[in-house]
């Protein structure tokens, strides 16, 4: 659509002036350009202002009231957005040109399709302004539509990427003022704006990015290339010393391929650049792939052998604490035995003197008897239980937990802890048959009275034990302590 058809379509019916506009508008260049285009493209100012007021002076004489306003800022608008064979505008072209007072006065009458309008080329207004490197166009579109930095080209190229990748650093500067999340905008194929300014060898633009962003120089494109990859393949050696004074730049970084920087340099032609990217890479410890596999192997082999020792000195201290638990296990069961053998040692010892005395009495004639046989006979047979289960439970301690393994261990300390219990339960049978074996019936009730409190008070601390060591099984089940588990069971 040219100039003269565009007013031809809004001045139609009968309204002959608007084909003289036709006529005077229409030029056909090179690739069908409109007279605003050319004049755009010689940044002739005159000629453009000259064209947009014409259009002024054409409605005026055909329009009159209200609506010329209207219509004369329609028309030129649908001119001001007229491409060209190439897609282009006439403030594309401008654009590209770099004539920034034609951009401004175009400006004024285009639209936000016109401004975001690509050409054949995949550049908007602002795009090709930036690949230019026109500076003042670039601010002057950003500070009309900051929005337009975030628009891209063909493999999601944004102005950015491109004004890098032609080292325009002021225009770099300039979008990243504006919008600084440009930066983590990468190319189709993953390569950001360093990746392309070290590819092309723009120092001062490598060098303002990084200083916008250090951490650029880690990221990797879809080859697993990094910035210093990139520079070294194309022999830019400012850049690879640029890059390796990094901190957190890792020279021995490994691409897809496999390759690191310094395989890369190997396979460079022979040159005085070549030497020195390869000095430099070796100065800050590169290494070839393969001797970093060895490393690496290297490394696994010492974590393995690292990890071996960690095992077998957790074994030896599960050892230990094996044997620390079972000496500790002997020594409570073996005063355990000794209480309970003491017990026995001390009942039969009172039995005897008891049947001293009642054979002295006896001789005497003094009338004290045995007048409970039934308690006589009751305290033969538990102290006799006592005492013979005591013995067993010493002759298993000694020669049952010698043995290392958990199962045979676990069945020791069951016996041990069951025969136990009939130990100390029937020497306190014994026991308290014992004041009944020779007592005169006026004393059985206070006898059997403290015998009841004797072993109510028993009862409640068995009792308390019981709930006590439960508490402390549950604790040590859940830690998983299978060892102090066993060692709570004894005692």
């Amino acid at each position: 659509m040219k100039v003269g058809s565009a007013v031809d379509e809004d001045l139609a019916g009968g309204k002959s002036n608007s084909v003289t506009l036709q006529k005077q508008n229409q030029v056909a260049g090179r690739y069908n350009d409109t007279e605003l285009h050319l004049a755009a493209y010689r940044g002739d100012l005159a000629s453009v202002k000259h064209i947009l007021d014409e259009i002024n002076s054409q409605m005026l004489g055909t329009l009159s009231g209200a609506d010329v306003d209207a219509e004369v800022a329609k028309i030129r608008a649908s001119v001001v957005n007229e491409v060209n064979d190439l897609g282009e505008t006439a403030l594309y072209t401008a654009a590209k040109k770099g004539h920034l007072e034609v951009v401004k006065e175009l400006l004024k009458y285009s639209d936000k399709e016109t401004l975001t309008r690509r050409s054949r080329s995949e550049f908007d207004s602002l795009h090709i302004a930036a690949s230019q490197g026109h500076h003042a166009i670039v601010k002057l579109l950003l500070d009309h539509d900051v929005s337009l930095c975030q628009t891209s080209s063909r493999g999601n190229a944004t102005p950015l990427i491109t004004a890098a990748s032609k080292g325009h650093t002021a225009v770099v500067q300039e979008l990243l003022s504006k919008d600084p999340s440009l930066l983590g905008i990468t190319g189709s194929n993953g390569k950001n704006a360093l990746h392309l300014a070290a590819r092309s060898g723009h120092v001062e633009t490598v060098k303002c990015l990084l200083e916008k962003d250090p951490q650029l120089a880690t990221r990797t494109d879809k080859k697993g290339q990094t910035a210093l990859h990139i520079a070294t393949k194309k022999m830019r050696a400012e850049i690879v010393n640029e890059l390796l004074c990094l901190p957190d730049t890792n020279v021995n970084a490994l691409t897809r391929d496999h390759k690191t920087t310094l395989d890369i340099a190997d396979g460079l032609s022979i040159s005085k650049k070549s030497s020195d990217i390869r000095a430099f890479l070796v100065h800050r410890g590169a290494v070839r792939a393969n001797e970093l596999y060895q490393l690496h192997v290297k490394l696994i082999n010492t974590m393995i052998q690292l990890r071996n020792g960690v095992d077998r000195l957790a074994k030896e201290v599960r050892k230990h604490r094996r044997l620390v638990i079972n000496n500790d296990t002997n020594l409570v069961t073996m005063a355990v035995l000794l209480v309970m053998l003491s017990a026995v040692l001390s009942a039969a010892t009172a039995f005897a003197a008891m049947l001293i005395v009642l054979r002295e009495h006896n001789d005497d004639g003094n009338g004290m008897v045995m007048n409970h046989r039934a308690s006589f006979k009751t305290f033969l047979v538990f102290n006799a239980i006592a005492f013979y289960t005591s013995l067993a439970v010493a002759v298993v301690h000694m020669t049952g937990m010698r043995d290392d393994t958990k199962a045979e261990r676990k069945k020791v300390v069951e016996f041990i802890n069951k025969s136990l219990w009939l130990a100390s339960v029937c020497i306190s049978v014994a026991f308290m048959a014992s004041f009944y074996i020779m007592v005169d019936r006026m004393l059985e009730l206070v006898v059997t009275s403290i015998m009841m409190v004797g072993l109510v008070i028993g009862i409640y601390y068995v009792v308390n034990v019981m709930m006590i060591s439960q508490s402390l099984r549950r604790e040590e089940t859940a830690k998983g302590g299978t060892n102090s588990k066993i060692a709570i069971r004894v005692i």
